[in-house]
């Protein structure tokens, strides 16, 4: 019997489809957070370009956003695989392939963007920590609409909980009431790091005197806000060491950060 108490908070009863042709297929909210991440990174490179605070022209910045997109799906549909579902993998690999079924990491996300990001960089013969930075700074807008996503699907929900905005997700193992954490993650992850990497691009001279220094900030500040997040978030994996995954493997990233932050690196201005 669920109790008076229980039944105060809201019941996630959201439709994934933005549209829906049929049970199973539309076109999903999912989807569009994609779809509308990569625009909003594309019209931020074109606002660098015109601002004359890019190396990257306006022409081939649909050739590089598409670079990334291939960066993004290779490398974060891999990542969830190898990171969080190996087992799956072993038993079924053409799950891998059956992208409808969802499954995404973000760590390994942007290790398939550093790969594009390296490719591109090489093929068009533009500085590759330059390229680094630019996209590091658009990337909250992804993580934002990604995580709402996130919550509109009822997926990767919070642990237990009994704040006044708690929410009860029908796809969780039980009908209690849960933190939104998708939407705490939405905030940190994307609304925080996206202002900030924004105020560092335009308010300084970061990105032409330390090339490769904002990227490393982002990867350090994602990591740390991530391990915020993950405190709120159930444990989607086994636990490493008593830390979720998402932590575990943010150290990684902190770790590659702080390297990038520090590392001696020439002006653009100076050298390519």
């Amino acid at each position: 019997m669920i109790s008076s108490a229980v039944l105060a908070y809201w019941t996630h009863d959201l439709s994934p489809f933005a549209i829906r042709f049929n049970e199973s297929f539309g076109i999903r909210y999912y989807g569009l957070a994609y779809l509308l991440g990569f625009l909003t990174a594309a019209w931020l490179l074109r606002k660098y370009a015109k601002a004359g605070r890019s190396l990257l022209p306006i022409s081939q910045i649909m050739d590089f956003i598409t670079a990334i997109v291939i960066g993004v799906f290779v490398g974060g549909r891999l990542g969830y695989f190898i990171l969080y579902q190996a087992s799956s993998f072993i038993e079924d690999p053409l799950s891998l392939l059956r992208v409808w079924e969802g499954g995404m990491a973000s760590h390994g996300g942007f290790l398939g963007v550093a790969a594009a990001i390296a490719w591109f960089a090489r093929s068009q013969r533009i500085p590759f920590w330059h390229l680094c930075d630019l996209i590091a700074s658009t990337t909250g807008a992804g993580l934002l609409l990604g995580r709402i996503a996130n919550f509109i699907n009822g997926e990767l929900w919070g642990k237990v909980a009994t704040v006044p905005w708690a929410v009860i997700f029908q796809g969780s193992p039980s009908l209690e009431p849960r933190h939104p954490s998708q939407l705490y993650e939405a905030l940190l992850e994307g609304a925080i790091m996206l202002t900030y990497a924004q105020w560092r691009f335009w308010r300084s001279d970061i990105t032409t005197r330390h090339p490769g220094r904002l990227a490393g900030e982002f990867w350090v500040g994602y990591a740390l806000v991530r391990a915020i997040g993950e405190m709120f978030r159930e444990p989607d994996a086994a636990l490493i060491f008593g830390l979720s995954r998402g932590t575990f493997y943010s150290a990684f990233l902190i770790s590659a950060g702080l390297w990038m932050i520090l590392r001696k690196s020439a002006p653009l201005n100076q050298k390519a």
